[in-house]
């Protein structure tokens, strides 16, 4: 089983943030392989299902993004999930917009929600596809500020592919025998 976390924050205002790409992602997976993502559980919205024959469980934490690891580490226990069996998509800001990089690296790479995640698991051993949202006005902005920027009109038309290249990545990380092989796939 792999229990596949998107960053994001919930409600309406942040749908189409640049913070939200990881709850993007996670709807088309969920869209593709007709999984429901509506159970409520501990600050939590899940949908269960299969992807290519593998189980999957797909988290979106209601926690806001930056607090993600209370809700991960609470399904991650109750279905009793490794670490190593965690897929975490994150939105990052250290990569042009449209890059995938598939990292196991003890780096948060400027993110909060991942420091917050393996500090909560207690473990740095979860796959995270990192999802480049960065543009020419990234430098000019805190992380802050840019994050919380919806994606503009041009962006925008890219996010299918940006979307579809990210879904391919992550079955190939579900049915990795050596995740070695798909981090020099989509590495930087």
């Amino acid at each position: 089983m792999k229990l596949i976390i998107g960053l994001g924050n919930p409600g309406e205002r942040y749908q189409n943030r640049r913070s939200n790409i990881g709850f993007k992602i996670l709807d088309i997976i969920a869209n593709n392989n007709n999984i429901d993502i509506r159970t409520k559980k501990k600050k939590s919205l899940i949908g269960r299902g299969s992807m290519d024959g593998e189980e999957i469980v797909l988290l979106k934490p209601q926690t806001y993004a930056n607090l993600a690891g209370e809700a991960a580490l609470y399904i991650a226990s109750f279905l009793r999930v490794k670490p190593n069996d965690i897929i975490v998509i994150m939105d990052d800001v250290t990569l042009p917009l449209g890059k995938i990089v598939v990292d196991i690296s003890k780096n948060d790479h400027g993110h909060p929600g991942i420091s917050n995640l393996a500090q909560s698991l207690k473990s740095w051993d979860f796959v995270k596809v990192r999802v480049g949202i960065a543009n020419k006005k990234t430098p000019t902005m805190s992380r802050e500020e840019f994050v919380d920027q919806e994606f503009e009109p041009q962006e925008s038309f890219r996010l299918i592919n940006i979307i579809n290249d990210a879904e391919a990545a992550i079955r190939e990380i579900a049915h990795a025998k050596d995740i070695k092989e798909v981090m020099e796939k989509f590495s930087e």
